[in-house]
C-alpha cells in the first residue's frame, strides 16, 4: 500500500492531502491534527469530493490517533502556528520547536521506515529539529523550501516577461527566508540566459519580491499565511518520492561538506527518489554566491543552537 500522512489539518496540511488524493497515484493519505475532528471532518470532505474529481485514493482523518499513520511511506508535517503579520519565519521557533518535537516522537513510533518532509518554521531549524529527534539516516529528512522559493521566482518572471512560466528554470539556494540566496546565473528562459531579456536592476528587485513572497501574503491574508503555492511543492517532492522519479528539486536538506558547509541543513539542489535524497548536486557558485550562502547557513545554525539549548540539553 502507497500512503502517506500529512499532519497537520489546518490551511497547508489540508489543502495538501487534497492535491495529493487529486493525483491519483496514493492508496491513502492520513491527515491527523490535534484538534478534535478537524482532520476528519476535512478529510471526509475531501473524499466526498473523490466521485466529482475522479480518484480513488482513500482519504481518513484522525485526531491524534497516529495508530492511524502506521507503514506511511512519507510522512509530511505542516503542524506549528503560523505567521501573522510583522512576523518572521524565526519568530515561531519556541512554540514551533515543541510541537514538531512532539509530532516527530509519535510519527517514529508508528512509521520507522518513513521519509519525513517538514515545512513547519523556520523551516531549516525544524528540519534540523526533526533530524535530531527522528534519529534517521539524513537522506530520509528534508525540507520543503527551495521549490517554493524557486516557484515564486519562477512566477514573478512569468509576469515580468510576460512567458509562460514553464519556460523558465531556477535555483534558490539558502535558508527559507530573508537570507534565501536565488542565483539568476542560474536562471534561464527556454534555455536562454535571463540578463537576456531582463536589467540587471529590474532582476534585482525581483529577486527581492521573491525573498519576500512569503510576507507579501501574510500581509495580504492579515489572519494566516501562504498555503497553496506551499501545498503544491510539497506534492511534488512526495511524487518524485513516491514514483522514483529522481528528481533535481532544491530541498533543505544536511550539508555535510557539500558547498563548504557542515552539520546544517540548508536550502541545496538534491536528486530526490524513492530513497529519499540520493546525492546533494554540488554546482560552481560565484564568490559573491557563496558568500551569501555562507551567511544564509550561519543565520540557520544561530537559530538551531537555540533549539539545542531548548529541547536537548
Amino acid at each position: 500500500m502507497k500512503k502517506v500522512t500529512v499532519v497537520g489539518a489546518g490551511s497547508v496540511g489540508a489543502t495538501c492531502a487534497d492535491v495529493l488524493a487529486q493525483k491519483n497515484f496514493l492508496d491513502e493519505v492520513v491527515l491527523i491534527d490535534i484538534k478534535e475532528g478537524l482532520a476528519e471532518g476535512k478529510a471526509l470532505d475531501i473524499w466526498e469530493s473523490s466521485a466529482i474529481n475522479h480518484f480513488d485514493t482513500r482519504v481518513v482523518g484522525s485526531t491524534n490517533d497516529y495508530s492511524k499513520t502506521e507503514g506511511s511511506d512519507v510522512v509530511v508535517i505542516t503542524s506549528g502556528i503560523p505567521r501573522k503579520p510583522g512576523m518572521s519565519r524565526d519568530d515561531l521557533i519556541s512554540t514551533n520547536a515543541k510541537i514538531v518535537k512532539s509530532v516527530t516522537d509519535n510519527v517514529m513510533a508508528a512509521s520507522p521506515d518513513a521519509i519525513i518532509i517538514i515545512i513547519s518554521n523556520p523551516l531549516d531549524v525544524m528540519t534540523y529539529q526533526t533530524y535530531l529527534t527522528a534519529k534517521l539516516p539524513a537522506n530520509r529528512v528534508m525540507g520543503m523550501a527551495g521549490v517554493l522559493d524557486s516557484a515564486r521566482f519562477r512566477s514573478f518572471l512569468s509576469l515580468e516577461l510576460n512567458v509562460s512560466v514553464e519556460n523558465i528554470q531556477t535555483l534558490v539556494l539558502g535558508g527559507h527566508g530573508d537570507s534565501m540566496v536565488p542565483l539568476p546565473r542560474y536562471t534561464t528562459v527556454a534555455g536562454i540566459p535571463i540578463m537576456d531579456f531582463i536589467s540587471k536592476e529590474r532582476l534585482e528587485t525581483i529577486v527581492q519580491r521573491t525573498r519576500d513572497g512569503g510576507a507579501e501574503i501574510v500581509k495580504l491574508l492579515k489572519t494566516g499565511s501562504a498555503y497553496y503555492a506551499p501545498s503544491a511543492a510539497i506534492v511534488e517532492m512526495v511524487e518524485a518520492i513516491m514514483k522514483d522519479k529522481n528528481k533535481i528539486l532544491p530541498c533543505s536538506a544536511l550539508c555535510e561538506g557539500e558547498f563548504g558547509l557542515n552539520d546544517v541543513f540548508v536550502g541545496v539542489p538534491v536528486q530526490l527518489g524513492g530513497s529519499g535524497i540520493a546525492k546533494i548536486l554540488e554546482v560552481a557558485l560565484t564568490a559573491e554566491e557563496q558568500k551569501a550562502l555562507q551567511a544564509s547557513a550561519e543565520t540557520v545554525q544561530s537559530l538551531c543552537a537555540t533549539v539545542d539549548e531548548a529541547l536537548y540539553s
